[in-house]
C-alpha cells in the first residue's frame, strides 16, 4: 500500500514533467467549478488536482520567475508549491482566492530558499538597442520584444519587496486587500511599495520613452 508521501511525490513528478509540455491531454469530462475541483482533490481526486495544477500552474510559475529571477529556480518553486497544495489542500477554506492562497505559498517558499542562500543570484542587465525612427513591420515588432524585454528586467532589478507588490500587481491585477494577503503586510505598506517601484521603474525606462518620443 503506497503511503501519502509517495503519492504526493507521484503527482508532484507529473506535475513537474508537465512544466516542459504544452498542455495536459485534454480530459472529456464536464467542466467542474474549481471549488468543485477543491473538493474532489481533498477526498484524493488526482484528476482533479492535475486540472487544478492545470489551471494555476502559469500564474504561479511566472510570479516565482519574477521573484527568483531563475527559470531553475521557478520551476522548482512550482513543483514545490503544487506538492504544498496537494499535501494541504485541506487547509484551504476559500476565504480568499486559490491563487492567492498559491501565491502565498509561492513567497513562503521563495522566502525560505532566499535565507537559505543568503545572497541574490547576479542580474546581468541587458538595455535595449536604441529605436530607430523609421520601421518596418517587422523591425517594429522586434522593437516591442526590445521593449518588453527592458520592462521585465527593469522590474526584476527592483529589490525583493517591491518586485513582488509590482508583480501580484501586474501580473494578475490583485486588488491592494489581495496583495497585502498575500506579502503578509498591511494595505497602506503595499501602496507605498508599489509607489517607490514605479518611481524607480519610471528611472529605469525613461530612456525609452525619450526613444518613443523622438520618433513620434
Amino acid at each position: 500500500m503506497r503511503t501519502e508521501a509517495a503519492a504526493v511525490e507521484e503527482v508532484a513528478g507529473d506535475a513537474s514533467r508537465s512544466l516542459g509540455s504544452t498542455q495536459w491531454v485534454d480530459l472529456v469530462k464536464e467542466p467542474l467549478s474549481e471549488a468543485a475541483l477543491l473538493d474532489a482533490s481533498r477526498k484524493g481526486d488526482a484528476d482533479a488536482f492535475r486540472r487544478l495544477f492545470d489551471e494555476h500552474k502559469d500564474r504561479v510559475y511566472s510570479f516565482a520567475l519574477y521573484l527568483s529571477r531563475s527559470e531553475t529556480m521557478a520551476k522548482d518553486l512550482t513543483q514545490q508549491t503544487f506538492v504544498c497544495v496537494l499535501a494541504r489542500v485541506g487547509e484551504f477554506r476559500g476565504n480568499a482566492k486559490l491563487s492567492t492562497w498559491l501565491y502565498r505559498l509561492v513567497m513562503n517558499l521563495y522566502s525560505d530558499e532566499y535565507r537559505r542562500q543568503r545572497r541574490w543570484m547576479p542580474l546581468t542587465a541587458v538595455r535595449p538597442s536604441q529605436i530607430m525612427s523609421e520601421k518596418s513591420p517587422q523591425e517594429k515588432r522586434f522593437a516591442e520584444m526590445e521593449i518588453a524585454l527592458a520592462v521585465k528586467h527593469a522590474i526584476e532589478s527592483l529589490k525583493p519587496r517591491l518586485r513582488a507588490a509590482v508583480a501580484l500587481k501586474y501580473l494578475d491585477n490583485l486588488s491592494y486587500q489581495e496583495i497585502a494577503e498575500v506579502l503578509g503586510c498591511s494595505i497602506g505598506t503595499v501602496a507605498s511599495r508599489l509607489n517607490r517601484g514605479h518611481k524607480l521603474l519610471a528611472r529605469s525606462l525613461a530612456y525609452l520613452r525619450s526613444s518613443l518620443q523622438a520618433e513620434e
